[in-house]
């Protein structure tokens, strides 16, 4: 059986042409499946009963499960969805103010292994296919029917640049089939650097976020295991080479751990590294979790750090952790079911 939000439109078009059906058909599959949400050939009303009945002998719609939703009371909504193979990821749904931000996963866990992290405590299971990414929005935006998504991050599970080719064809899905503008999507990365070269040829310029927190190699090193093999000098030299549109800015992520990565002393580096880059700074008071090796500064440490950046000359906002008491804040993922749990014994690649 062949699944048809598997297929890319041009895949699509070619099996609706292998069916011997006309070019068309496979249009109104695109507008029924990416546009009005279709979760079965039988949605697809434009086609004559006969003509569903056929198609649905060799072809399927897959959909996410939806396991658990979980709403916080500042309005974060947190969705664990099962994947058909009953592995699972988890996607935040923010509100503020004018804007709705979906935060969408890209692999199931994470081998990044940052350390104040949850999500890589799981270790890598697997890339998410570029289907998986897009139903996480496609099946979000039925259960918010009152709204509309207007911003997606890739800032849930995974460091998506370890998936480029299913994130970039995501990304033309989600921008070409669904409409939502490349300005309204930010993509997070810890520092794929070949892959953050790469990417401009592969996918829509969206905007581009650094997750840094750190401002000398040692400390990141700690933090950070992909620093050792692309260090700050080299992640900076390529955010200075990346081709930014005008207008553009890279953000750089900046998760603030008590007594690690929060002195003096780092607002400084921070600020004097940043220079040349069109760049802004969002800095992240650490969200704890149970178990968790670090803590959060104190709210006075936080200010400091962002004054110095702003006297500096730097854009610098304070992120507010929404979703907390969900889990579903920055660092928080985990994708609890029982498949999800990492056996000790494997490595996941």
């Amino acid at each position: 059986m062949v699944n048809l939000k598997a297929l890319r439109p041009e895949e699509l078009q070619d099996f609706i042409v292998s069916c011997s059906l006309p070019p068309f058909r496979a249009r109104q599959l695109i507008h029924r499946i990416y546009e009005k949400g279709a979760e079965s050939i039988d949605d697809i009303k434009e086609f004559s009963k006969q003509l569903r009945e056929q198609l649905s002998r060799k072809a399927y719609i897959s959909n996410l499960k939806l396991l658990e939703r979980q709403k916080a009371s500042d309005g974060t909504e947190k969705f664990l969805f099962e994947l058909e193979d009953r592995l699972s990821i988890e996607t935040v749904l923010i509100p503020d103010d004018d804007r709705l931000t979906l935060c969408v996963s890209s692999q199931v866990g994470c081998a990044m292994g940052c350390d104040f992290c949850l999500t890589g405590t799981i270790g890598l299971k697997r890339n998410l296919r570029s289907f998986e990414i897009v139903d996480q929005v496609i099946q979000v935006s039925k259960f918010i029917s009152y709204r509309r998504i207007t911003n997606i991050v890739f800032m849930g599970m995974g460091e998506p640049l370890q998936n480029i080719e299913e994130v970039s064809d995501a990304l033309l899905r989600i921008t070409r089939l669904i409409g939502i503008s490349k300005r309204r999507i930010t993509l997070s990365t810890a520092g794929i650097v070949p892959n953050l070269l790469k990417l401009p040829e592969m996918a829509p310029s969206v905007n581009i976020a650094i997750s840094l927190n750190a401002t000398t190699d040692e400390v990141r090193n700690t933090i950070m295991p992909i620093n050792r093999r692309y260090p700050i000098k080299m992640l900076l030299e390529a955010c200075r080479a990346y081709p930014l549109e005008p207008r553009r800015r890279i953000t750089f992520e900046y998760v603030l751990l008590r007594g690690v990565n929060d002195t003096i002393d780092d607002a400084k580096r921070l600020a004097r590294m940043l220079r040349g880059i069109p760049s802004k700074v969002n800095l992240i008071p650490f969200n704890p979790y149970r178990g968790a090796k670090y803590k959060r500064p104190d709210e006075d440490r936080v200010l400091q750090f962002q004054e110095i950046l702003v006297n500096s000359g730097i854009t610098a906002l304070i992120r507010k952790s929404k979703g907390a008491e969900i889990c579903g804040a920055c660092g928080q993922l985990a994708g609890h079911n029982e498949p999800n749990k990492p056996d000790r014994g494997t490595r996941w690649s």
